[in-house]
């Protein structure tokens, strides 16, 4: 099963799910307020958006106008979200980790008149960029709690409010508002944060998102019993189609997460069923598996490393349709003796993971897949709403992003970049036409600056990002992203950046992963004050150049890492080094460490 019903506007969606689900006794929204999980009905959350509405309506804001939402994932993010929609207005996500800076550009750049606010940080931000903002009317609070509301500041409870008087006098204006919403309206800009220059508002209608939600879900399954965790930025396109959409269209349960460090927590409170995530998540967990097993006895690493072969064979031969009653047989004895803890951990009830916003590694497709979680890995950009392709639960491959979704066509132009066509792709960018030509030409086609192959079978394959191809001083052309990610299966490696253009060889910049290097120092005996000194120390040094050399012997030697630096702290979201889909800011970054990076090429080698 997938939506409902059909719909051609994301408010015809919502109506028609929190109609079908009014009696429902399970909740449509979830999440957890002093220590307990709390859950919103479908007719609670139909009537909090009605009473939001009303109450927007109530502060000036009518059809076209903009309203920006920061906040972290919770039921007022999509109440928020549905009361702007309901009434033909825009609204304009911002992510909560942006700064005053950045949050002045983006609201002065959109003409947002109302900007809803998490909590007190949030507010903080806002009231700097506030009289910067020409457009703005009203900042609305979610929680109020110890906070002063005085001058443009009022409370989202106030909001509600206002709305039920405002009801009271105009009670068709809502319903009015609906009738008047087209596939073809404007229902968001989304600022792509981008690795260089100033964000860009990307302009998606009703049209693109619900093309693009009907056509996943004729691709994977999602029913009105699933419950889905949500935890990437709803401000990002994936989590808001994929998290929220496309579960809400089929009537299944959405819980919020306290935040991303408590994931691993909430996935055994909540037991989802669905989960949308980003690569980082599966590095995490495997990493975490794989430093518990190195500790382990021998006989446990022995059980252990023979499961995995186990649910190799089981996976591979299940593809097949060619499982063995000997092969089942031993496949229930590793699911009893290993599987069943690591699916504990996920909360018991997972029926898979969807992947998206950066490539995922084969390596950990293959492992999951092995102990009985599945990764469905997908493709696509904020300018595409976002999916263009995904793998599906019985026709996926990794090391591929799967196959373009129903409706949306693909092609690889001759310079290998990949264009995509259809409904679901962007009326364009926010009072940016010079930039609107540049990515989606005459005939519809999106470029998406992604560099592509489809192979034998007909599955999407990205190899890297056009922009960031590197042309070696040698003249060879060198795709940094594979090699990033190769690497990055390093039990002591967290992030890696490659350089290497226009240079003779490549180097990198790397974050260790702390708890690694520290266990392993204090095991071997290796004094050190901080991290400062312990990235420094010579042994640790080697012990990270010979895993990059483990894990580079099958490249070619242009494409290995010579040179490399230990890095003292993570890249962070906050020193603008990476975006907030954890990619890494290359502009940025070789500006910063530019004296670290000559160095590497100026002097010799340790």
């Amino acid at each position: 099963m997938g939506a409902v019903k059909q719909f051609s506007t994301l408010t015809e969606m919502f109506d028609i799910v929190t109609s079908t689900f009014a009696g429902a006794d399970r909740p449509m929204l979830m999440h957890k307020a002093e220590g307990k999980w709390v859950g919103l009905s479908f007719s609670t959350v139909r009537r909090n958006v009605e009473l939001f509405a009303n109450g927007l309506a109530s502060l000036g804001i009518k059809r076209d106008d903009k309203v920006g939402i920061m906040s972290e994932n919770r039921p007022e993010w999509a109440i928020t979200d549905m009361a702007c929609l309901s009434l033909g207005a825009v609204d304009v996500p911002l992510y909560p980790s942006l700064t005053a800076k950045q949050v002045e550009y983006i609201c002065s750049d959109a003409a947002v008149k109302a900007v809803v606010v998490s909590n007190q940080l949030q507010l903080t931000k806002m009231l700097k960029a506030e009289k910067n903002i020409r457009s703005l009317r009203a900042i609305v609070i979610m929680s109020d709690r110890g906070v002063t509301l005085s001058g443009s500041v009022i409370s989202f409870n106030q909001v509600y409010a206002l709305g039920e008087a405002f009801e009271k006098e105009n009670p068709s204006y809502i319903q009015s508002s609906l009738r008047q919403v087209r596939p073809g309206d404007l229902a968001t800009l989304i600022y792509t944060s981008g690795t260089t220059g100033d964000p860009k508002g990307v302009m998606l209608t009703h049209r693109n998102f619900s093309s693009n939600i009907l056509a996943s879900l004729q691709v994977f399954d999602v029913f009105s019993t699933d419950t889905l965790l949500s935890f990437l930025p709803l401000s990002h396109s994936f989590e808001r189609m994929g998290g929220y959409y496309a579960a809400m269209s089929a009537g299944a349960t959405i819980a919020y997460a306290e935040s991303v460090e408590t994931v691993a927590e909430n996935l055994k409170e909540v037991h989802p069923t669905v989960v949308t995530t980003v690569p980082r998540l599966f590095e995490r967990i495997y990493t975490k598996v794989q430093k518990s097993i190195d500790k382990s006895p021998p006989a446990k690493q022995k059980i252990f490393y023979w499961a995995v072969g186990v649910g190799r064979r089981y996976a591979k031969a299940k593809r097949e349709g060619r499982v063995t009653l000997g092969l089942k047989a031993q496949h229930a004895l590793a699911e009893k003796l290993v599987f069943e803890k690591l699916h504990e951990s996920t909360g018991g009830k997972l029926r898979y993971f969807v992947s998206g916003g950066a490539a995922l590694a084969r390596e950990y497709g293959e492992f999951f897949e092995a102990v009985g979680i599945k990764i469905l890995e997908g493709y696509g950009l904020t300018e595409s709403s976002p999916v263009i392709a995904v793998n599906r639960l019985d026709d996926y491959k990794f090391g591929t992003v799967g196959k373009p979704i129903p409706g949306v066509e693909v092609k690889i132009a001759q310079d290998g970049e990949i264009l995509a066509r259809g409904p679901n792709i962007m009326k364009g960018y926010w009072n940016d036409r010079k930039s609107t030509e540049e990515a989606v030409d005459r005939e519809g086609w999106l470029h998406t600056g992604d560099i592509g192959v489809f192979d034998a079978a007909g599955f999407l394959v990205i190899t890297d990002r056009k922009k960031h191809l590197f042309v070696s001083s040698g003249g060879k052309n060198i795709a940094p992203q594979p090699i990033e990610n190769l690497f990055l299966q390093s039990k002591f490696i967290d992030q890696f950046v490659l350089i290497g253009d226009r240079r003779m060889f490549l180097s990198a910049l790397i974050v260790p992963d702390f708890d690694g290097i520290r266990e392993y120092a204090d095991t071997h005996g290796i004094k050190y004050r901080d991290m400062a000194e312990l990235t420094q120390n010579e042994e640790i040094y080697k012990l990270v150049e010979q895993d990059i050399a483990r894990l580079q012997k099958d490249l070619a030697n242009y494409e290995r890492v010579r040179r490399f630096v230990l890095l003292d702290h993570p890249l962070s979201l906050e020193n603008g080094e990476i975006t907030p889909t954890l990619k890494a800011r290359r502009k940025v970054i070789e500006e910063r460490y530019g004296n670290l990076i000559e160095r590497m090429y100026r002097e010799p080698g340790r």
